[in-house]
């Protein structure tokens, strides 16, 4: 079976599509168009979570060794990329179109495995990997909501994460788990996005921000920081306790659900050439998912 550990999976799914959802409000809805502030609070939030839930013993870290943590910073340059990059983009583009440019993130980590290091791919993945190339170079030109800002900051955004994949291949994994390089990356997120909201111009400009003293303002904050928290606990119990290739269907099968409900929710136009964009990009990314599972 594709999909084992339901319980697990769908907690994953559920979070996923709360998360997406809740950022989309924020960032295109209320219209809170201020990353370092938004990301600088979701990281902070998932810090603080994550320090309590140590220190209570609910979880394990151990961040013994100095030299470790050094190697694993550029690392967390390339989160705090993801998630700045993430957040223009998506505060600007509807969710399916967003995610189906996120997932050309395959392009970059295929690419540099089969053009730098030489190993050898399968002829699937490599038609997948077509296939999602083909879907994002296509949508900007058949998108009717085209927003050259929102393409740029997606194409950022895909790039950094193609390149957090190609280092966490290449890094050398010594005692940091999966949770140690996730409270590493909050820590660093939070000095530098706290760091750069003044000179970004965020910090003063926030202020006069509409809904700054509104309860739905305040609420979905909160839920944010609390939602990405515990869809990040969550994505490592499920790869942690799943093969990869199951960990990838899960992973394809919470796309699918948050891409086919945000229209109902979120305001997107689109003409068939769009759709048959997004469709392209689902069949891509569903024979990577084959042939992650089948390893082939």
């Amino acid at each position: 079976m594709y999909l084992k550990r339901p319980a697990g999976g769908l907690a994953f799914c559920l979070f996923y599509l709360a998360s997406s959802f809740t950022n989309k409000y924020v960032l295109s809805v209320l219209q809170f168009t201020y990353p370092t502030l938004f990301q600088g609070w979701q990281t902070l939030v998932g810090g603080l979570l994550l320090h309590v839930s140590w220190k209570l013993g609910w979880v394990e870290i151990n961040l013994c060794s100095r030299s470790e943590i050094l190697s694993w910073l550029p690392a967390s340059v390339l989160f705090v990329g993801i998630i700045y990059a993430g957040s223009r983009a998506l505060s600007r583009l509807p969710i399916p179109v967003f995610l189906t440019v996120h997932n050309a993130a395959e392009v970059v980590t295929c690419g540099f495995q089969k053009f730098v290091l030489k190993e050898q791919t399968s002829h699937l993945k490599v038609c997948s990997v077509l296939f999602l190339l083909a879907a994002a170079v296509c949508l900007p030109l058949c998108d009717t909501q085209f927003d050259p800002n929102g393409y740029l900051w997606a194409l950022i955004h895909l790039i950094c994460v193609g390149a957090y994949k190609i280092f966490h291949k290449l890094w050398k994994p010594g005692s940091l788990s999966d949770l140690d390089q996730q409270y590493i990356n909050y820590v660093f997120s939070v000095v530098l996005l706290a760091s750069a909201s003044h000179p970004a111009g965020d910090l003063f400009s926030a202020l006069d921000f509409p809904f700054l003293y509104f309860y739905r303002f305040h609420s979905s904050c909160c839920a944010s920081g609390l939602l990405g928290f515990f869809l990040m606990l969550h994505t490592v119990k499920l790869k942690s306790s799943t093969t990869s290739g199951q960990y990838a269907a899960w992973s394809f099968l919470a796309k699918v659900i948050t891409a086919s409900l945000s229209p109902f929710f979120f305001v997107m136009t689109a003409n068939v050439l769009t759709i048959s964009c997004l469709v392209i990009g689902g069949v891509g990314e569903a024979l990577l998912v084959y042939a992650e599972r089948t390893g082939t």
